[in-house]
């Protein structure tokens, strides 16, 4: 077993007198953190002799001294029972100051004993960026009905089941969104019926991003971690579904072309019945749902059966692809508008007007079109776009194997062709293509 060098503890200092030996910058600071505890704190000098220090104090904090002046104190706080920290030198110290993460009252502390301050604080801002700002108020939310919970469930292992699903479902979430009341009553009416506590299911219609797990919300990667039930995409990459939990239920509702797993109106009615069961499911779908993802069409049949449900954007397959080929879709120069255009066929043909789309200074940008890219050459080239204009068709964008492609719009379907290029892909066509030649910093060719 490995020995601790320090017990990580909270030291309750409200009201109570603590010192700060020394000045600068750094003695400015720990003052600030034990004033921001509620302590009272006294400024002393290196110099003020021992005799002439006030009695009680709970803290000592020695920064800025000489190490034998600072030994000294030390042993003397020693001698004394009172905690001592000696400002970036652990090994003299008896208390360290852990980096924070403030979550009031929710405190994460992170500390290395003071082996690696610098890695302490890259921990610190990863956990930083991961916990919800409002999780303090979740925390006091939970702690107004603590003891009304003890009162409703005698059994320790109801509690633990009605804290975990309280905090982890949809009386969180409706904190997260700033709805604080709306959660307040949840929690009254579900210990007003404990029979029925948490019985009602819930729907997050969550975007996935174009592939890259790291282009993942914060709040996407919660839901994800919450659900009981998950219905999935074709385009949701292998990588992004390894991090739902893994005792949840898989469907697979994904769409090809001629090819769909299951028909549209199906998946909204599966999500309706998953829901109405009770459970928290999780519609997860590549890119963002409401970009070409049909998310309104799921939604509108939540609501007509009174189904909570959450969505959840993400980075678009047209912004993600675009920035990971180096190539802007505006660019003050070159386009000053975009579009974003579906390029799925519809009985062999794709009805739009291209007149409207042959603009100058404007960005096109079409998702499912690689089958389509004939027509779509035909079609622009015929309403007058020229034929040099430059098209960049990015395949499996954002993913370690991701492919571009740039040629122009009068040889680009020949050239994909000859490439073999595989779907899925995003095709942009505009003259900001030109500057990926520059601005491509993934250095793919």
């Amino acid at each position: 077993m490995n020995r601790w060098e320090f017990l990580p503890v909270n030291l309750r200092v409200l009201d109570r007198n603590c010192a700060v030996v020394g000045s600068g910058p750094l003695a400015d600071r720990k003052q600030e953190l034990l004033q921001k505890a509620g302590a009272r704190v006294l400024r002393i000098r290196p110099e003020q002799a021992l005799r002439e220090w006030p009695e009680g104090l709970a803290l000592v904090v020695i920064v800025g001294l000489p190490v034998e002046k600072a030994r000294e104190l030390t042993h003397w706080c020693q001698r004394e029972n009172i905690p001592v920290n000696v400002a970036e030198n652990p090994g003299i110290s008896t208390l360290l100051f852990p980096s924070v993460v403030d979550r009031s009252p929710v405190l994460v502390a992170v500390s290395s004993s003071g082996d690696a301050p610098v890695l302490t604080r890259l921990v610190r801002d990863r956990l930083e960026s991961s916990l919800p700002q409002a999780l303090g108020r979740l925390a006091s939310l939970a702690g107004r009905f603590r003891d009304r919970v003890k009162l409703t469930f005698k059994e320790v292992n109801q509690r633990r089941r009605f804290w975990e699903r309280t905090l982890d479902g949809r009386v969180a979430e409706l904190v997260y969104a700033g709805q604080d009341q709306e959660a307040q009553q949840l929690v009254d009416d579900l210990l007003s019926a404990p029979e029925k506590t948490m019985k009602g299911g819930e729907v997050f219609l969550v975007g996935a991003g174009p592939g890259d797990p790291d282009l993942l919300t914060f709040k996407a990667l919660r839901v994800m971690r919450q659900a009981d039930v998950v219905l999935y995409d074709r385009l949701v990459s292998p990588e992004i579904l390894g991090l739902v939990r893994r005792d949840a239920e898989m469907i697979y509702v994904g769409k090809a072309r001629s090819d769909h797993a299951l028909p549209q109106q199906s998946i909204n009615q599966l999500l309706v019945e998953k829901a109405l069961a009770g459970h928290r499911v999780l519609r997860l779908k590549g890119g963002d749902p409401f970009i070409f993802g049909r998310g309104g069409e799921e939604i509108d049949t939540l609501a007509d059966h009174g189904i909570p449900f959450q969505v959840v954007p993400a980075i678009t397959a047209a912004s993600g692809c675009a920035a990971y080929s180096g190539i802007p879709l505006t660019h003050r120069d070159y386009a000053q508008s975009v579009r974003f255009i579906t390029g799925h066929l519809k009985e062999e043909r794709l009805d739009l007007d291209w007149s409207a789309l042959v603009q100058p200074n404007e960005t096109l940008v079409f998702y499912m079109g690689l089958i389509s890219l004939p027509h779509i050459s035909r079609e622009l080239r015929a309403h007058g776009m020229p034929d040099d204009m430059p098209v960049a068709v990015v395949s499996r964008g954002t993913m370690p194997d991701q492919k571009v492609l740039t040629s122009t719009l009068a040889e680009v379907d020949e050239k994909v062709k000859e490439s073999g290029i595989p779907g899925p892909t995003i095709i942009i066509i505009g003259r900001v293509v030109e500057l990926r030649g520059r601005l491509n910093w993934l250095g793919e060719p």
